[in-house]
């Protein structure tokens, strides 16, 4: 009898670590929200259950099954593990289905910032020996100066103009800092070199380079690219944008990756301006096409809709034009709180890895397609291995979009 209330403890007390462990990962790795659309499934695991009230009668469904009609309007719903442990509760809107054209041409890009982005603080030699203003004015590398003395700063010249003619004197200068604005005194110093008085800063007011078209909405001509947002190459902050456009680009030929190397697709600028840019965020680059083509579009995955295993990626590394490469969803990351990290994916084509090595700079933002639905867009690769890297959500990507449709339907008149 002992032997036996032994073995029951023990098989207790590997039941509740077992129960315990899938309400630990539930926790973490379900998510608190879901989007979904009619007839599609709220994939949770087998091992979930989920529970909504509906006028005073709890209704269960197995989640590994599609209940969209059951839940539709519901605030919330209850998590559990093996339909009784409870583990969350999470909101789960029903939306209609999405459409996108999905991309994968390459294109040039011109950004012009808001503002001009400090890069570097030098000292400058003065009569009474080395001085170094920025310091002095409390500035940092990163920060974007927004305005001297009122005046509104869009180009380097700005800066060294203004500068120049202080004649010394302190000026004020308008400065975003971490998405904060701030305030500071600067005052230049005369240079023993040319008698000119200058501040030491080096600044950057544009970026330019290659990257790959995610999506367009055929119809309004809204598009988004990259899935991550353009950074200054020296300060990795985030452009301000100003102002800018897509272009035609040509490729010249592919540096490939390797291991600790990471290679690159090389081309150069069209004459052909494609579209304007409206947003530079986290998410990507986003604009507006002058001339979209009419192409037909494909549906738009939820989050919950991606799933591990086989999918393809179109992307432009010769030729001129996209194809369609063989992938692998390694890992999806449903409660990613960034967006850098929503997929890992692996290159699995012979092709492509043949041409590139894997995953290169001016990939980014080839949009992953599976099931028949664009689910996503390169983002990153990994820098220690080329075939693998990191995507981004297309629902995620359509978010942002969203803010220019909204952006335009304001400027319209009203009917």
């Amino acid at each position: 009898m002992r032997k036996f209330f032994k073995g029951l403890t023990a098989a207790m007390a590997v039941f509740s670590a077992v129960v315990f462990g899938f309400i630990i990962v539930g926790e973490r790795r379900i998510p608190d929200e879901f989007n979904i659309v009619e007839g599609a499934e709220l994939n949770i695991g087998m091992f979930y259950s989920a529970s909504k009230t509906s006028e005073g009668e709890q209704k269960e469904q197995n989640v590994s099954y599609s209940f969209a009609n059951e839940i539709k309007n519901a605030s919330d719903v209850e998590i559990k593990a093996f339909r009784l442990f409870p583990v969350k509760r999470a909101k789960v809107t029903t939306n209609e289905r999405r459409y996108a054209v999905p991309g994968g041409e390459v294109i040039g890009i011109r950004l012009y910032t808001n503002g001009v982005i400090v890069v570097g603080i030098d000292d400058v030699m003065s009569e009474t020996g080395l001085v170094n203003p920025g310091k002095a004015a409390g500035l940092q590398e990163g920060d974007i100066i927004k305005s001297i003395d009122g005046k509104k700063i869009t180009q380097n010249s700005d800066v060294a103009k203004c500068f120049e003619n202080s004649g010394g004197n302190p000026v004020t200068l308008q400065v975003t800092r971490d998405g904060k604005d701030i305030t500071l005194i600067f005052r230049a110093v005369k240079s023993a070199t040319d008698g000119k008085y200058r501040g030491g800063l080096w600044v950057r007011d544009s970026s330019a380079g290659i990257g790959t078209i995610s999506f367009y909405d055929p119809e309004t001509g809204i598009f988004g690219s990259l899935g991550h947002a353009i950074c200054d190459v020296d300060t990795k902050t985030v452009m301000p944008l100003s102002g800018g456009d897509i272009l035609t680009a040509h490729l010249k030929g592919v540096y490939k990756g390797s291991p600790g190397v990471t290679g690159e697709l090389c081309g150069v600028f069209g004459d052909k301006v494609l579209g304007s840019l409206r947003i530079n965020s986290d998410t990507g680059l986003y604009g507006v096409l002058h001339e979209p083509e009419k192409k037909t579009p494909l549906p738009v995955a939820t989050k919950n809709e991606v799933q591990p295993g086989e999918a393809e990626i179109y992307s432009t590394v010769e030729n001129g034009k996209p194809e369609k490469y063989k992938i692998k969803i390694v890992k999806v990351n449903l409660n990613e709180d960034g967006t850098k990290k929503n997929m890992t994916i692996e290159i699995t084509d012979s092709r492509l890895i043949a041409k590139t090595g894997g995953i290169v700079q001016g990939m980014s933002g080839s949009p992953i397609i599976q099931n028949g639905m664009l689910v996503g867009a390169v983002t990153h690769v990994f820098l220690n291995n080329p075939v693998q890297g990191f995507g981004i959500f297309a629902e995620t990507m359509l978010e942002t979009a969203d803010k220019i449709k909204a952006e335009i339907d304001s400027l319209s008149p009203a009917a």
